[in-house]
């Protein structure tokens, strides 16, 4: 008789098993004086908002740990109290700048171990948190920014809302470690047995992420989540959300079991049910996920190799009750709109580019000085983040509008006219020097690279046209290459895979091109391609679309 053991749980499984509430010894440990977290810790930190890294530029002469803290900040909504509190930490625990993530969310970089219990504090007072920004957990839910095309979108907002407040674990320890400055007992049984109502002792196999998005603007790449809300908008009302399930864009270099994935559209339903709909997608992952391989653990491999329907069926039977078919909609671009636009309620609104997500002084343009100023001056106003890493103004007056105008040109910041289309058309993730896994340079590269691909346009008359570039340090996706027009994925230091093929409206992914590009032969592996572009084109054809339907096809194998 023949016998097969279980496959092995990760290490992960088994130290949320053994410590469910997700406390470690974070508390004793940031009590000790030591400057770092023992490598279960670092797992149990993320729960909290927390990446414990290193300078790598430094790593050579000393290595110092520090840490990168991220907010929750549902749908990106911040007020201007908010927005000084996380201006303020920046400049007293971090290294003075504010990186807003792709997820509409704001990072904290270089913070060491003494002002990580003080950080953490002040976001909670100003009623914000970090609580499952990171880790096995429903991370920060996003939103469409932009108030310009309906008034469904406060309905929508509302939904978003109770969605984060069902979906958040319910551990005691963020209160303890964070606000009390207490370390839990791990002995005591009420700690030891601890089962989140809805995660369960230990929560999901991954990270799961969900997105709300009102057509036609898929400002936030809706289906590169794990859970995607539709909003279905009819004679200016929402009348509910199509349902998308399976996305993901987290991949690993010569492992072809992994890769990128847009979310499967399986039903439609109304507003009342929209937290059944989301614990039951939720718990789906979190009963089906590979526990055994975390590479292979997010609920696009679930909804890829069960299939659509398995899931369907198990989601109705959680939610307890039948999705409606599909309704129409469509999807026109991915992009903000910068500069000063109306609202649907009249005010004003306007989206400020924030190169590569990084709010900071520069001797040419003081940004993060200027917001500063402007949520001191203007206490009515929101600042909404958006998913392309920008900053959105709202609920602008128009006697507020010249104000706001007067303290930007004060700091050198343009609000018309900001940047060129590509540089408006590309996100970065962080990577070198920060980031652990980056294997290249991303944010500090793309806008010099950029600068290049513009030129090279420009010398074959392309310099009108509009293409969404992306680039990350590493494979797994963190600024969205996957459904961009051109993507550079990291593979070593000044290397990277080149993919390309996605479209304007993130509704395709691309496919890998060339496996390796060295950064500094950027115009000898691209000049060929524009020029082709140039002559083969349709009418209106964007670049994206032409090497999907030429380019592409003509080496099939390229994507493998």
């Amino acid at each position: 008789m023949i016998t097969t053991e279980p496959a092995k749980l990760t290490h992960n499984e088994v130290i949320k098993d053994a410590i469910p509430t997700l406390a470690g010894n974070i508390a004793a440990t940031m009590a000790s004086g030591t400057d770092q977290f023992s490598a279960d810790d670092q797992q149990f930190t993320k729960f909290h908002g927390i990446y414990q890294q290193d300078d790598r530029d430094l790593r050579k002469t000393q290595k110092k740990f520090i840490m990168m803290i991220r907010g929750r900040i549902p749908g990106g909504i911040m007020t201007p109290v908010q927005w000084l509190t996380f201006d303020d930490l920046a400049s007293t625990y971090g290294n003075n700048t504010l990186r807003i993530t792709t997820r509409q969310s704001i990072q904290f970089h270089g913070v060491v171990m003494a002002g990580l219990g003080p950080l953490i504090k002040k976001i909670n007072e100003c009623l914000l948190s970090t609580l499952a920004a990171c880790g096995d957990v429903n991370r920060n839910i996003t939103a469409s920014p932009t108030p310009a095309q309906t008034t469904a979108r406060v309905a929508m907002m509302a939904d978003v809302h109770r969605v984060v407040a069902a979906l958040a674990p319910q551990t005691k320890s963020y209160h303890a470690i964070w606000l009390d400055g207490v370390q839990l007992n791990l002995d005591d049984p009420a700690n030891k047995d601890f089962v989140d109502p809805l995660y369960g002792k230990t929560y999901l196999p991954r990270k799961f992420k969900a997105s709300f998005v009102l057509p036609p603007n898929n400002d936030m790449d809706v289906f590169t989540n794990d859970l995607g809300f539709i909003g279905i908008v009819e004679n200016g009302q929402l009348v509910g959300y199509n349902l998308a399930v399976g996305g993901g864009m987290g991949r690993t270099h010569g492992n072809v079991t992994t890769y990128p994935r847009l979310a499967d559209v399986i039903g439609f339903f109304k507003p009342q049910h929209i937290v059944d709909i989301a614990k039951a997608v939720l718990t789906v992952h979190r009963d089906f996920g590979d526990r055994t391989d975390r590479k292979h653990a997010r609920l696009k491999y679930v909804v890829a190799e069960r299939g659509v329907d398995f899931v369907r069926n198990e989601i109705e039977q959680r939610a307890g009750f039948k999705l409606e078919p599909a309704r129409a909609y469509q999807f026109t671009t991915t992009s903000d709109a910068y500069g000063w636009h109306k609202a649907v309620d009249g005010t004003n609104f306007l989206t400020l580019f924030v190169e590569t997500g990084r709010i900071k002084d520069t001797d040419k343009s003081r940004q993060k000085t200027a917001l500063r100023r402007i949520a001191e001056q203007f206490g009515n106003i929101e600042f909404r983040i958006t998913a392309n890493q920008n900053v959105l103004l709202a609920n602008v007056s128009d006697a507020e509008k010249a104000g706001i105008n007067a303290v930007f040109a004060e700091h050198g910041v343009r609000t018309e006219n900001q940047a060129s289309l590509l540089h408006g058309n590309s996100m970065a993730c962080p990577a070198l020097p920060t980031c652990g896994l980056a294997l290249a340079e991303s944010e500090r590269m793309l806008p010099g690279l950029v600068d290049r691909i513009e030129k090279l346009c420009g010398d074959l008359g392309l310099g009108s046209e509009e293409i969404v570039i992306r680039s990350t340090g590493c494979p797994n996706g963190c600024a969205r290459p996957y459904t961009a027009e051109i993507g550079f994925v990291g593979k070593a230091p000044g290397r990277y895979q080149l993919w390309l093929g996605g479209n304007a409206s993130g509704t395709r992914l691309n496919k890998l091109f060339k496996e390796v590009i060295k950064e500094a032969e950027l115009e000898t592996e691209l000049r060929p391609l524009f020029a082709r572009f140039a002559t083969e084109r349709r009418a209106g054809e964007r670049f994206g679309d032409w090497c999907d339907r030429t380019l592409l096809k003509e080496q099939p194998t390229a994507a493998n």
